[in-house]
């Protein structure tokens, strides 16, 4: 579809993400004259390739405690406006019915992406959206003498009484998202979180690294930040302790899976503080150095590579007695007592180097862009210029992985869809 720049319009909304689409369909329900505005190749884009293709609506249980960047209270009073039970009762309205699995993440039961997408196209058509794609959107300014919003591509202009900011953060440029939202935000007299990095990236290990050659294998582990000497990485005060479970990937370059994906955002936050942050690993989250100390103990006459594959795939078990220097075939009480803490701690508590991220390129979201202070949280407005509304990923939130980001969306979509019909 195509609109003239001299079509009249309530409402401009750049950026056809899932915030985007999700203020479209609400404002356009409400009786506004929508104009959705994208300049990707592919519209929707990071929509059909989230979820490995199969897109992850959201989890079954979503909480404040689910985020970071803005405070838990901040982005409670967004999330609550619009829980999982009615983003689960809208897409069902739209014919997409979600299916739970194990994990809590809800995917469409047809497990494609291109469900969802389409739901929400077909709901921008029927409440009357507008959208011109592809255009790119260069310059947004307000004119004052006209009381409207100028949104302007290289051949074309748009103009609305409001407008809407979902252009995304910077995660996977080739959706679109490559921070040109940023720009049009602070023409407005917003600011910008001091940092802005990816966040659920995988990370990068030294090129020599014994975990390199373990590639392909996933076990679940136990992940935190801590300083060379051991000691607990502690973040700022107003900062809560991240410690991550969940499966970790060993891969060619270092390491992803979720567990990866969640630590991320927090290892690049705690190196921009120290730099020599390290991660640390436990390969057997169940258990700490006492409790593991005491099962080898008790484990007489039996070798160590055998209580290991009990616990851990055998591939495994043999590369950290590798890096140990101990033979596999040696019982624990034939250990003396120091080597057998050595092995303890290398199972509970490894340190690892992280050289850094894939970068924006191969992350799933960004991490900061404009506070959430600079937000009338409860519309989605800025504070800074009447008319003017900021949704998703341009917003200094990020969530962790499982359909917690999507759900920041609709939710921020749906607040800012309803507010900027009101006016």
């Amino acid at each position: 579809m195509s609109a003239s720049a001299h079509d009249a319009f309530d409402l401009l909304i750049i950026g056809a993400g899932a915030a985007g689409l999700m203020a479209a369909v609400t404002a356009g329900r409400a009786g506004q004259r929508v104009l959705l505005l994208d300049g990707a190749r592919t519209l929707g884009a990071k929509i059909l390739v989230a979820g490995g293709g199969r897109c992850n609506v959201t989890h079954a249980v979503v909480s404040e405690r689910d985020y970071a960047g803005g405070t838990p209270q901040q982005i409670k009073k967004v999330l609550q406006r619009f829980p999982v039970r009615e983003t689960i009762a809208f897409f069902a309205a739209l014919g997409v019915e979600l299916k739970q699995e194990s994990t809590g993440k809800l995917f469409p039961t047809t497990d494609r992406a291109r469900t969802v997408l389409d739901a929400l196209l077909r709901a921008c058509n029927d409440a009357g959206v507008r959208i011109h794609h592809p255009t790119r959107i260069e310059r947004v300014h307000f004119n004052s003498a006209q009381s409207r919003f100028i949104a302007e591509s290289a051949m074309e202009s748009f103009s609305a009484p409001r407008i809407v900011l979902a252009t995304g953060g910077k995660a996977l440029p080739k959706s679109g998202s490559d921070g040109v939202g940023y720009s049009f935000a602070q023409g407005f007299g917003h600011t910008l979180t001091q940092h802005i990095v990816p966040a659920l990236a995988p990370l990068l290990l030294p090129p020599a690294h014994w975990l390199l050659a373990l590639s392909g294998l996933a076990l679940d582990v136990e992940l935190s930040l801590a300083l060379p000497t051991g000691a607990p990485f502690k973040f700022p005060a107003q900062f809560k302790a991240w410690t991550v479970e969940g499966a970790l990937l060993a891969t060619h370059f270092g390491l992803s899976g979720p567990a990866a994906l969640d630590i991320s955002r927090h290892w690049t936050h705690a190196h921009t503080i120290e730099h020599q942050v390290l991660l640390r690993i436990n390969w057997l989250p169940q258990h700490r150095e006492e409790t593991l100390d005491a099962l080898l103990v008790s484990r007489k006459g039996v070798s160590i590579l055998t209580v290991l594959r009990e616990h851990l795939p055998e591939r495994f078990a043999r590369a950290i007695l590798q890096q140990l220097a101990l033979d596999p075939l040696i019982t624990p009480q034939q250990l003396p007592r120091e080597r057998r803490q050595a092995l303890v701690r290398a199972l509970v508590s490894t340190l690892v180097e992280v050289t850094g991220d894939r970068g924006f390129t191969y992350a799933e979201a960004t991490a900061g862009g404009v506070p959430l202070d600079e937000i009338d949280l409860s519309s989605m407005e800025s504070r800074m210029q009447c008319g003017l509304f900021l949704v998703g990923e341009i917003l200094d939130v990020d969530g962790r992985i499982g359909g917690f980001n999507f759900q920041w969306a609709w939710a921020s979509g749906l607040v800012a869809g309803t507010s900027a019909s009101r006016g």
